[in-house]
């Protein structure tokens, strides 16, 4: 639940006649009448409302042969994600997230990152993980498969880039579950297998996916449709009316 900072009323945020994008937020409101009041002066409203910023999950692979240039646009996609305000959520591993982590930090944005460990000794020895270039890491104690749904249903939107088997664990999640997905497009492995994947499950999720090569175009891609569609159905799980969660068949 959230208020329409235009005209005060509290709004349901999948319910809302309307969101648009500020400063890393996502505001909500009652018509697109008040949302354009917003975006005509957006400074006079934005206080009024009291929200954290976009979470943005990018999952890809934490080792194998990983060239310079998927390196680079990885650390890239930090860097968009931080640009616009938002949170960059990883899995705190080495590779592809650790550089999405170092280009969130290198433009002043809040990297966090979910660890399979007890702690940080567990996290760095037995996991052999980096720590530094996160602000926050959370130690689940859930292992690598069980931190993978921590991951996805902390994000707002996640980003595939590369990835190995664990990366499809992730994808597998955030698409049965609904998520709004990016996808670098020819940043190898599981990201540039995933239309054959999609075509193979063959199911209805209600998730979108978008596909671009530049991470900094994808990321702004996927605000765009977040607030344009997505927030009305962030994920399978929504709330009857007699408030009990309710997932859809399998």
């Amino acid at each position: 639940m959230t208020f329409d900072p235009v005209c005060g009323a509290s709004i349901q945020e999948r319910k809302a006649g309307a969101a648009t994008f500020y400063k890393g937020r996502v505001f909500y409101f009652c018509s697109e009448e008040h949302r354009d009041a917003f975006e005509a002066n957006p400074e006079v409203y934005a206080a009024r409302v009291t929200s954290g910023p976009l979470k943005v999950g990018v999952m890809g692979a934490a080792s194998g042969d990983l060239s310079e240039e998927v390196r680079r646009r990885a650390f890239r996609l930090g860097e968009a994600v931080a640009e616009m305000g938002m949170v960059l959520i990883t899995g705190a591993a080495p590779g592809l997230p650790w550089e999405s982590a170092r280009g969130a930090q290198a433009k002043g944005g809040l990297s966090v990152g979910i660890s399979p460990a007890l702690s940080l000794d567990e996290h760095v020895n037995i996991y052999h993980s980096p720590a530094d270039h996160f602000d926050v890491v959370i130690y689940t104690g859930s292992g690598l498969m069980g931190r993978e749904i921590v991951n996805i249903r902390s994000s707002d939107m996640v980003v595939i880039i590369g990835g190995h088997s664990g990366t499809l664990g992730e994808f597998a999640i955030a698409y049965d579950e609904g998520k709004l997905i990016g996808v670098v497009e020819g940043s190898g492995g599981i990201a540039d297998t995933i239309p054959r994947l999609v075509e193979a499950i063959d199911k209805e999720t209600g998730a979108a996916i978008l596909y671009h090569p530049d991470p900094a175009v994808l990321v702004q891609r996927l605000v765009q449709t977040y607030v344009y569609s997505h927030f009305q159905r962030p994920s399978v799980f929504v709330r009857n009316n007699a408030g009990s969660g309710e997932k859809p068949q399998e």
